[in-house]
């Protein structure tokens, strides 16, 4: 199984009263919640795709959390996980760290960034149904008013009216889904699983912004 999730900033004390306001208690308490939703979902075998920004911890405190987390890991990297490239992180757990990266899902393609990308490889690919081939998954962002933008941005391109070859009219997909760590409730969840959380929550915050 391969589940995906962002910005997960563990030891990242500060966000429990800043931007995100997660709530916890302490850094220790976040932690140990990530930790515990993380592990009760990961099996051993199965592989996980962290979007970026994995740890603000120094590096005895980290390698012990990496030692802990279950799964197979793979790091794309974000603007806070540069630290891991310092002296005495051990990276030996990630099966690679990079920026950027294209994989297959289910018969799906998964773009992989730490950065929103509102124009991906593989944006206009349907199936024979109609159904989108390609996916952009990101983090870096949070639950920000960036967001919003991204959200606003996608349904200006999904209600753009494209001229085809053939002399017809389509809209222009836009299949982006911000794994943000809180929206999963820390849990790293599959495409299909986001998939779901994403239309979800969306409805939600279409239902809030017209009460």
């Amino acid at each position: 199984m391969r589940y995906y999730i962002a910005d997960p900033h563990f030891f990242h004390g500060k966000l429990n009263t800043h931007m995100d306001c997660r709530g916890f208690g302490s850094t220790e308490e976040m932690n140990a919640y990530m930790l515990q939703k993380w592990n009760a979902k990961v099996r051993d075998n199965d592989e996980v795709v962290i979007l970026g920004d994995l740890t603000w911890g120094k590096p005895e405190e980290t390698n012990g959390l990496l030692r802990s987390l279950h799964g197979r890991l793979y790091l794309i990297e974000g603007n806070h996980d540069k630290i891991l490239k310092k002296k005495g992180y051990d990276t030996s757990r990630f099966v690679w760290i990079k920026p950027y990266e294209e994989l297959k899902d289910n018969k799906r393609k998964v773009i992989l960034s730490h950065y929103p990308m509102v124009c991906y490889n593989g944006q206009y690919r349907l199936d024979e149904n109609g159904n989108p081939k390609t996916y952009m998954l990101y983090g870096h962002v949070h639950d920000t008013h960036d967001q919003r933008l991204i959200e606003r941005f996608q349904e200006m391109i999904r209600n753009s009216i494209l001229e085809t070859d053939s002399g017809g009219k389509r809209t222009i997909p836009s299949h982006m889904i911000n794994c943000f760590c809180m929206y999963s409730d820390y849990t790293p969840l599959t495409l299909e699983e986001w998939m779901i959380c994403d239309r979800a929550r969306r409805g939600r915050q279409c239902a809030e912004d017209f009460m």
